[in-house]
């Protein structure tokens, strides 16, 4: 039995997809939810084995969701079922634990088949999807990474810092504690060499982040 939860904020698509799984035995789905704000509760109570989550969401954002749940729950699959298909959504949902990615317009068999595949550990990207995925790691891979002496989450944290958003507002935007992301801000600050935010801004600006 694969235990199932929605992520999806169109109730109609939403309640289409939960009709086509409870037609079936294996699958049983143990929440839905619209936001990604209400799947990261959800998740806290009723552990699913894989979220098919959307993307395009109110408030934080489908990846934002995916990297919060798959870093305090490394059990739980994340089957991404979107219509977004430009190559930073795909590379960010892939860096932030998705196992597979979907386009919405995939059939209904696709999307059970491949449902299946990353509850059993394999990773998964559907036909019309895996070409962009391919075309978007060759495009990451040549590519420089910006400020490579920083962690993917500091980089995350500095690209918050440079939209103008503060310490408390980050830690909510992360689920995290705000000494955490002090601690983040500090580690951020010594090595990138700055001695404040601003300076701190300013090199992220330079590297393309806070856009």
């Amino acid at each position: 039995m694969i235990r199932l939860m929605v992520v999806e904020d169109h109730p109609i698509y939403a309640e289409g997809l939960v009709a086509l799984f409870r037609e079936l035995p294996e699958i049983e789905v143990v929440g839905v939810a619209g936001t990604a704000e209400a799947a990261i509760e959800l998740v806290e109570h009723n552990t699913p084995d894989v979220i098919l989550m959307d993307l395009h969401l109110p408030g934080m954002s489908g990846v934002q969701a995916t990297s919060h749940i798959t870093a305090r729950h490394p059990g739980v699959a994340v089957l991404a079922l979107t219509m977004l298909s430009d190559d930073e959504t795909i590379l960010a949902a892939i860096r932030a634990g998705a196992r597979g990615y979907l386009f919405k317009e995939a059939p209904q068999e696709e999307i059970v088949r491949s449902l299946q595949a990353v509850a059993a550990g394999q990773v998964v990207f559907g036909p019309s999807a895996g070409s962009r995925v391919l075309a978007a790691l060759a495009t990451e891979a040549a590519r420089p990474r910006p400020l490579p002496e920083l962690t993917d989450r500091e980089r995350e944290v500095l690209d918050l810092i440079a939209t103008g958003l503060t310490n408390h507002a980050i830690a909510q935007r992360l689920f995290l504690s705000e000494k955490t992301i002090r601690n983040h801000v500090s580690n951020i600050f010594a090595k990138l060499g700055v001695s404040g935010r601003s300076a701190a801004v300013a090199r992220a600006r330079d590297a393309g982040l806070g856009t």
